[in-house]
């Protein structure tokens, strides 16, 4: 046990060190004490690091970054003016100038992110790469996919990247906009500002400045009582 302490003290001071040494340097650790670094990690100017913050292997910050709360980040670069918000996950990802990324969003193996790049909050995003001025918006899922500049995703959406043998790439085209709540059944294309209808699975490739709605019609069945207002009850 007393081993075990005496580890942990080391562990600690050699943290708090590393700590002393990036506030020289002009980094502002909200806590120094509440600062975890398991690598090296280089910082730009005006770099702000909240409490909390976890950082693991090589990792490089550029000027004006800001991490918040909580947040793990490992093997990653993120360029400048980037904020990322509390309890966000950044792994061997390149994140570029000016994103805003979270709160609670997970950024995965190998994702590129563009300048000007919005992730919503839950959000999550693997292997992909994703363009200017691109937005995915809160409770989406983003895998193996390609999106070009100005491409919006509503909240919600998905892309099906694995049918249970291998994973598939979709591909969204300049400008496209795809409604909240839509399933994108990769492989498949979507063309330059493309519309997609909210609450549409998409199996096949979509056109180019077209609606595209892949949906049931709502239907009202009469006379027909549902349980919950049935006789019985």
């Amino acid at each position: 046990m007393k081993e075990l302490e005496n580890k942990i003290k080391t562990m600690r001071a050699v943290s708090i060190q590393r700590a002393t040494e990036l506030i020289a340097q002009g980094v502002y650790l909200r806590d120094p004490m509440r600062f975890d670094i398991r690598g090296t990690l280089e910082c730009g100017k005006n770099v702000e690091i909240d409490i909390d913050v976890i950082i693991e292997g090589d990792v490089m910050l550029s000027d004006n970054v800001k991490i918040g709360p909580f947040c793990f980040i490992k093997d990653s670069k993120i360029e400048s003016e980037t904020i990322v918000q509390a309890n966000s996950m950044v792994e061997n990802a390149i994140i570029g100038k000016s994103c805003f990324i979270g709160p609670y969003a997970r950024i995965r193996p190998g994702t590129k992110l563009g300048d000007c790049v919005q992730i919503g909050n839950y959000v999550e995003v693997k292997a992909s790469i994703i363009g200017f001025d691109c937005k995915v918006n809160h409770l989406s899922y983003v895998g193996d996919a390609t999106l070009e500049e100005g491409v919006i995703i509503g909240a919600g959406t998905i892309t099906c990247n694995f049918d249970g043998i291998k994973t598939n790439n979709t591909y969204i085209e300049n400008g496209a906009f795809i409604g909240s709540g839509c399933q994108l059944v990769a492989p498949v294309r979507v063309g330059k500002k493309a519309m997609i209808g909210a609450g549409s699975t998409i199996t096949e490739d979509v056109p180019a400045y077209e609606l595209t709605l892949a949906r049931c019609r709502q239907v009202v069945i009469k006379g027909k009582k549902p349980p919950i207002l049935s006789d019985e009850n």
